[in-house]
């Protein structure tokens, strides 16, 4: 029997696994690659369908060294031209090099809070945030909280790091969880 879903999932098992399996838990929060992964995949997201990402998802993983920010932030102009030219990766190389500039970042925040993760955490206070949403038209495009996110960033010297891809990126990572009430995975 088919779950009911968010309805912004469709019926793409690509689509369907990454909703059930990862989309707002908390799950891979203690892993800086993962969240730098993420935050890369939705960057890279700017002007694309999130499936789009999601199909390539394991050419970038190859493309950028399993997102290790301390090799990805190594990377220079022959690693961005091999990967246009070798991989089926979005081959804008703005946001080909904006990956290498926040690689550089997490490093700096990685040194500063320890971990990226724990840079994170700060924003929500050390707690998920769990929205009541009914339908996904109340569920906003943009907070307060993806406003800061994105501003801190963007002051570190991150790129395509807006309040809309950081809205997108806190619900990615499970910081915060935005199942609609008509979706099995809704939380009270």
């Amino acid at each position: 029997m088919d779950r009911p879903r968010c309805s912004w999932v469709t019926k793409d098992p690509i689509y369907i696994e990454y909703h059930d399996e990862e989309w707002g838990k908390l799950t891979y929060f203690d892993n800086d690659h993962y969240l730098f992964e993420m935050l890369t995949l939705e960057g890279a997201q700017a002007g694309l369908s999130w499936l789009t990402i999601l199909k390539r998802r394991e050419d970038y993983r190859a493309a950028f060294a399993q997102f290790d920010p301390a090799i990805v932030a190594t990377f220079e102009e022959a690693d961005i031209e091999r990967i246009i030219k070798e991989t089926n990766v979005i081959r804008n190389r703005m946001k080909l090099m904006s990956t290498v500039k926040n690689a550089q970042v997490v490093l700096d925040i990685q040194r500063e809070f320890g971990t990226f993760s724990q840079y994170l955490w700060q924003f929500v206070g050390e707690k998920q945030i769990i929205n009541e949403w009914q339908t996904e038209a109340e569920v906003p495009t943009d907070t307060a909280l993806s406003k800061a996110l994105s501003l801190d960033l963007k002051k570190r010297g991150c790129s395509f790091v807006g309040p809309v891809i950081c809205y997108a990126y806190l619900q990615a990572i499970g910081l915060v969880q935005d199942h609609t009430a008509d979706c099995f995975l809704y939380k009270k």
